[in-house]
């Protein structure tokens, strides 16, 4: 017996479990059909139990045979579409010809997706009463086609994949194809206005700090201008983001310092760092050894330490010698040297 479910994940992790007996005992032969990651929607033990296979979109000229052989006597709408629920709602009628470029516009429009090809080839056909289906009618009914994004699937993460790696790979030009293909398909442009402010972050940073205030300002005009004004704003700040000088070190520093955390627990604030806001505090020796940065040389109290006393002074943030940090990492290096001969 052939068990066939379509939109498997629509099922729960528990309803999911209940086919696996069935299964393993080869009762039922079970087949799945999902639009989604099996991988993130079904349970592991299921998974494990099968055999994955990737359906890909149909390309134009596949679309073309399809919608080629639905013209040739498809039960279409007829004379008496308007009595609703009738069986004479749908008449068969002699095959339609379609005019040159028709068919190729609708398997455009579908982008893949056999189904919708069909349905606007359907509809098309029910605005012609002629044996001639021309670019006009189709047009009646074709309107604005979105493009295929499914909005938190495989296919929406992959796009912004592609523009956030286009953008590292300091490639304007890719990452305004993705940044436009995204819109085209119904991307929230601000949705991208926020992704845009993390890569300032996590590929720029330091480097050149101006991207990341570019990438807030963009954010901003979005949201005071909406579509299709601010739109411009994001796509120079994706120019600007993709040529500027790339640093992860920041994102490192920050992964890094979150792992130390994690890892130690809840060591104690050093005394000399420690607040002392009433007489109690000071008289514990809250701040007492504290040595003012701004009343030492340089601005800067060598051989002080800021760490918890239990830890290890640790070294997250190494600059790399691009952009601003460059400069960055000789002051650094100028400080450490003043902290090595303090100790």
């Amino acid at each position: 017996t052939v068990l066939f479910v379509d939109e498997v994940h629509r099922f729960n992790k528990s309803q999911q479990d209940a086919f696996l007996p069935f299964v393993e005992d080869g009762t039922v032969i079970f087949m799945g059909a999902t639009t989604e990651n099996p991988a993130f929607e079904l349970n592991n033990a299921l998974l494990s139990r099968a055999r994955i296979y990737k359906l890909e979109s149909l390309d134009g000229q596949a679309l073309e045979q399809i919608l080629s052989r639905a013209m040739g006597g498809t039960e279409l709408p007829g004379a008496n579409a308007g009595q609703l629920g009738s069986k004479q709602d749908h008449v068969q009628r002699p095959p339609v010809s379609a005019e040159e470029g028709v068919l190729a516009t609708i398997a455009h429009a579908a982008d893949g997706d056999a189904r919708l090809a069909l349905n606007i080839l359907e509809i098309a056909l029910s605005h012609t009463s002629g044996a001639l289906l021309t670019k006009e009618d189709l047009m009646q009914v074709l309107g604005s086609q979105y493009r295929r994004f499914d909005q938190g699937g495989d296919l929406f993460f992959d796009q912004i994949s592609a523009l956030h790696k286009s953008v590292r790979g300091s490639d304007p030009d890719a990452a305004l194809y993705w940044f436009a293909r995204m819109l085209d398909g119904g991307c929230d442009p601000l949705y991208v206005a926020r992704r845009v402010v993390r890569m300032a972050s996590e590929d720029i940073g330091n480097a050149d700090p101006r991207a990341l205030t570019i990438a807030l300002n963009a954010w901003d005009v979005q949201s005071r201008l909406g579509q299709p004004e601010g739109e411009l704003a994001i796509a120079q700040a994706i120019t600007y983001l993709s040529v500027a000088a790339k640093s992860n070190a920041v994102y490192l520093a920050w992964k890094n310092a979150r792992l130390t955390v994690a890892n130690s627990g809840s060591l104690e604030v050093p005394i000399h760092l420690r607040n002392a806001p009433t007489g109690l505090a000071e008289s514990l020796g809250h701040g007492a050894e504290y040595r003012y940065a701004h009343d030492e040389p340089h601005g800067f109290s060598p051989g002080q330490r800021y760490f918890p006393d239990e830890l290890d002074a640790q070294r997250y943030y190494e600059p790399t010698d691009r952009g601003l940090e460059q400069k960055i990492g000789e002051k650094l290096a100028y400080l450490r040297n003043l902290n090595d001969q303090a100790s």
